[in-house]
């Protein structure tokens, strides 16, 4: 794997906000420009639009550019590096590369864990979505439980922590 390259998939149980947080990073990379964004974009079959849920995976490629940051986020940005005094890590920072991003989003549905099982064996990583008002559920332990038995990189993410719902 090279060094600036991440194929990972989006896994969960189902309607934990797995198709949501894909959007947010086509948007946030700039892969889908913000006028022809809509919800749930990857989904592209008639019956997941009518259905709202992810019944194919989906891969997608984008390309982040660490270079253009908001205005925001260069303020974090040069808040952290202050506090980090390490002068090899001034030095690593000012060599900042692009990444590709190879995502594959994942249906929820247990109906549809075979479309999951086959992602999991094209990535190395994968972003672990567990709704906060919902918990850790039965499809969250499967999917996990595969992760985990392909050696992979597991990162969890907690969605809809602004609900006032969320435990």
């Amino acid at each position: 794997m090279s060094s600036n390259i991440r194929n990972f998939s989006i896994i969960a149980h189902i309607d934990h906000g797995k198709s949501t947080l894909a959007d947010r990073m086509l948007e946030m990379t700039g892969t889908i420009e913000a006028r022809n964004m809509k919800e749930q974009v990857l989904d592209k079959m008639d019956l997941e639009r009518e259905r709202g849920i992810t019944i194919k995976m989906t891969p997608v490629r984008m390309v982040y550019y660490p270079r253009r940051l908001s205005q925001e986020n260069t303020q974090i940005k040069m808040e952290v590096d202050n506090l980090r005094s390490s002068s090899e890590h001034e030095r690593k920072s000012a060599q900042v590369e692009d990444y590709i991003l190879n995502l594959i989003d994942t249906p929820g549905h247990v109906d549809f864990a075979y479309e999951v099982s086959r992602a999991l064996s094209a990535v190395e990583g994968v972003i672990l979505l567990v709704d906060s008002t919902q918990g850790v559920e039965a499809q969250t332990l499967s999917v996990l439980s595969v992760a985990k038995s392909l050696g992979l990189v597991i990162i969890p993410v907690v969605s809809k922590i602004d609900s006032p719902n969320a435990r």
